[in-house]
Parts: C-alpha cells; sequence; structure tokens
C-alpha cells in the first residue's frame, strides 16, 4: 500500500469534556475536490470522520509518497472543527497505517468505550462510513478500511459475549424486574424523579416496549411537559402514596439528601394491592427507599449497592471475553492487509496496460500510414490482431502481479514491473 492511511483524534481517555464537546465535526457538505483546487491538503485523496460523545478520530488517506507530519494532522483536525490547535493539541493521539486500523476494529468492537463492549460505538461507525459515502470523501483504501471495522464489530458481538450482560445500573435494575415479574410490557412502571439517571431507565423500559409508565418528579412542570412529550401518564409529587399502590415496578432516583419514600407509605400501598407483589428498584445515591421496606412481605427492593456488586460481575465476564475479541481483530487485520496489497497493485496493473495500448495506437498509426489505402476490413482485422497481440503479452504479468498482491513482497514486484515498463513516469 503506497497510499498515507493516518488517524487523529482524542477521546475520554485523553481529552476531558470541555474540551471534546467543542471538537463535533462531519464529512457532510465537504469537497476535497475544493480543499485541493484551494491548496489546503491537496495530497488529501480520502476522509472519514467518527465523532461521538467520547471520541473525535480523523481517518485520511493521503496521496502515495506524501510525508504526513503530526503539525500537518493537527492543521486538518483544526480546520474540520474551526478550534484552533492549542486547544486540543496536548489531548490527541494519531497513528498511521496498521496501527490506524487496529484502533478503529478495536473501537468498533467496544474495547475502547467508557462502557466495554457497549453496543452503540458500532451504530456510531456505520453512520460514520455511510455519511462519508453519500459525502463522496471516501474511496477504495478507507472503504476497506471501514468495511473491515463494520465487520470486526459485528463478529465480536456475534461470536463472543462482549455485549451480553447488562452494563448500567438502570438495565441491571430492570433486569432485577424481570426475574421476578417476567416480560414487563404489561406491568405498570413508576418513575420517581427525572435527572439522568431516571431518564436513563425510562429509555430502557421504553426499549423493553413497556408502555404503561407514571412519571413522579418535584417539578410538576416538567413531569407535564415530558409526559406529554412522551406519551406518559403523570402524578403530582403529593400523589406519590397513591402511586405505589398502583405499581408493579417502581424505579427511584430523586437525589434526594433523605429517603422519599418511607417504609409507612409501602406499608400502606402494599395493603391496597391484593397479594400483588411490589418491586422497588432504588438506584438512587444516597438511597429513596428506607431500607427497612425489604421486610414487609411481597416488597423486593433492591438498591444501588446490590446493583453495584452485579455490575462488577457483568464487567468481569466482558472482560474474559477481550481475548476472544481481539483473535477476531487479528482475523479482520490480516485480512484488511491482504485487501489493501490488492489495491496497491491496481494503480500498477492500470498504467501497465494504459502505456501498452499508447504504444499500440502509435504503432498502428505508424503501419496505417505506411500502407496507405487499406479497406475497413482489413483495418478491423489490425485493430483486433494488435489489442489480441497486448493482451496476450500482458495477461501473464497482470495474474501474476494479482496472485503476489496478497503476499507481503507485492511492494517488491510492483516496484520491478513499474521500473521494467517505466510506469514512473505515468504516475508524474
Amino acid at each position: 500500500m503506497n497510499a498515507t492511511i493516518t488517524l487523529i483524534g482524542l477521546d475520554y481517555h485523553t481529552a476531558p469534556l470541555a474540551v471534546r464537546e467543542r471538537m463535533g465535526c462531519t464529512v457532510a457538505g465537504l469537497s476535497l475536490a475544493q480543499w485541493r483546487a484551494d491548496g489546503r491538503f491537496p495530497d488529501l485523496r480520502e476522509l472519514v470522520i467518527l465523532s461521538t460523545c467520547n471520541r473525535v478520530e480523523v481517518y485520511s488517506a493521503f496521496a502515495p509518497g506524501t510525508a504526513v507530519s503530526q503539525t500537518r494532522l493537527l492543521d486538518l483536525l483544526s480546520e474540520l472543527t474551526g478550534v484552533e490547535t492549542a486547544v486540543f493539541a496536548d489531548h490527541t493521539y494519531s497513528y498511521t497505517g496498521q496501527a490506524a486500523a487496529g484502533h478503529l476494529f478495536r473501537v468498533a468492537a467496544g474495547l475502547e468505550s467508557l462502557v466495554l463492549g457497549e453496543p452503540q460505538i458500532l451504530g456510531q461507525v456505520t453512520d460514520a462510513y455511510m455519511t462519508a459515502v453519500s459525502a463522496k470523501t471516501i474511496g477504495p483504501l478507507l472503504t476497506e478500511l471501514f468495511r473491515g471495522a463494520i465487520r470486526t464489530g459485528k463478529r465480536a458481538r456475534s461470536e463472543t459475549n462482549i455485549s451480553h450482560n447488562p452494563m448500567s445500573v438502570s438495565s441491571l435494575a430492570i433486569a432485577q424486574a424481570r426475574k421476578t415479574l417476567g416480560d414487563l410490557s404489561d406491568r405498570h412502571c413508576l418513575i420517581v424523579g427525572l435527572g439522568e439517571m431516571g431518564q436513563l431507565a425510562l429509555k430502557r423500559l421504553r426499549a423493553r416496549k413497556v408502555q404503561n409508565i407514571t412519571l413522579i418528579n418535584r417539578s410538576p412542570q416538567r413531569v407535564a411537559d415530558l409526559a406529554q412529550k412522551r406519551g406518559l401518564g403523570a402524578r403530582p409529587w403529593a400523589e406519590l402514596p397513591a402511586a405505589l399502590a398502583e405499581a408493579d415496578v417502581v424505579i427511584s432516583a430523586t437525589g434526594a439528601p433523605h429517603a422519599v419514600i418511607t417504609v409507612d407509605m409501602v406499608e400502606t400501598a402494599v395493603a391496597q394491592r391484593s397479594d400483588r407483589p411490589l418491586i422497588l428498584l432504588d438506584i438512587a445515591v444516597p438511597r429513596d427507599v428506607d431500607p427497612a421496606a425489604s421486610r414487609i412481605p411481597g416488597v423486593h427492593l433492591t438498591d444501588a449497592d446490590q446493583l453495584q456488586g452485579d455490575l462488577d460481575k457483568a464487567l468481569a465476564a466482558r472482560k474474559q471475553e477481550i481475548p476472544k475479541v481481539e483473535r477476531i481483530i487479528k482475523e479482520e487485520l490480516d485480512i484488511l492487509t491482504a485487501q489493501w496489497r490488492v489495491l496497491s497493485v491496481k494503480p500498477v496493473i492500470v498504467n501497465m496496460r494504459q502505456k501498452a495500448e499508447q504504444i499500440r495506437q502509435q504503432e498502428m498509426d505508424r503501419i496505417l500510414h505506411r500502407l496507405g489505402e487499406v479497406d475497413p476490413q482489413t483495418r478491423q482485422q489490425l485493430q483486433f490482431f494488435s489489442r489480441s497481440l497486448v493482451n496476450k503479452l500482458l495477461h501473464e504479468p497482470t495474474i501474476r502481479l494479482k496472485d503476489k498482491a496478497s503476499h507481503e513482497e507485492a511492494g517488491a514486484y510492483t516496484a520491478v514491473v513499474s521500473d521494467l515498463f517505466g510506469l514512473e513516469e505515468m504516475s508524474n
């Protein structure tokens, strides 16, 4: 592979949120041709941007022989984001060639995510690829790179358990409720508190097709707005005791400094429930539910400490899958390397055939000039003969070049062919 594949980026490991939130960018609407015409990065041939809340990474392919310095990559990132290099220069990492590919494959597989194995990143890598396709900023090299990354991410999740076992407190809480009640889609769920944890719990419930959800929050306007927007039920804070009696599952995450669900409230609710179990999922820190409520018959209380233990077990289980994922990454990197080598041979084959065609045309013009008047049938036969001769002469070299393309010595073969046929002149 003669072209220079590069990556420059930053993520939650290297850059604080204050820097990351300024760095979002996209290739949508970008014209690399215009950049080249303007003299900005004239050697830049391909570009894909992966931009999420936790990372911004710019993958690029420069023309063969281009020297790509760290300063130039920083300038590229600055041009794309509109942020001065001084803001982010100390927070970036960069890779080239195989190292850049290996990093992207790890990202797609979920090994570089804040939550190990999380599935969303694969969709984000796919979106980055599709955006570049639509913007026409991607070519053959980065196409093979991103297709390989997407394939790696899919294999990691289908062939290993890297994305199995819930890895958020809200997901684990809902999994706990399902252990007792089974399918929650027809159950009545109550969410107490609409901060980050409460909203994440709402998202998880909706993903489980739960339709009967009631919201309670100290801010009545916030509850009303969200309930109307999502088509959910809403109750004022004062009706919390009554709401407890109606719900099958209660997820509480208020962030209050004291318990908001008391033993008396739970006892009153249970007395009105006709022996239906009450699932209390307290994901707040400090606790929202008085721990003594767990002693009431029919009440199943799970708090954040218990869920953290489950979270630790889930993380340990996912970590055990890392070696399996890394084996998949190695296999896919080997495939990508072979594909890149094949791509490196194609320009040589094209140039070789173009040069042969030029010579054929020149010699045809010369012989036809010498022959003088030639009838159309004879002219056609001469054209056919000359093309056939060229194709047969180049057939064996073409086949052998393609055959050698997947091997490590591909570069040496292409260099020899280029030198023998004088193809360097055609590339300049």
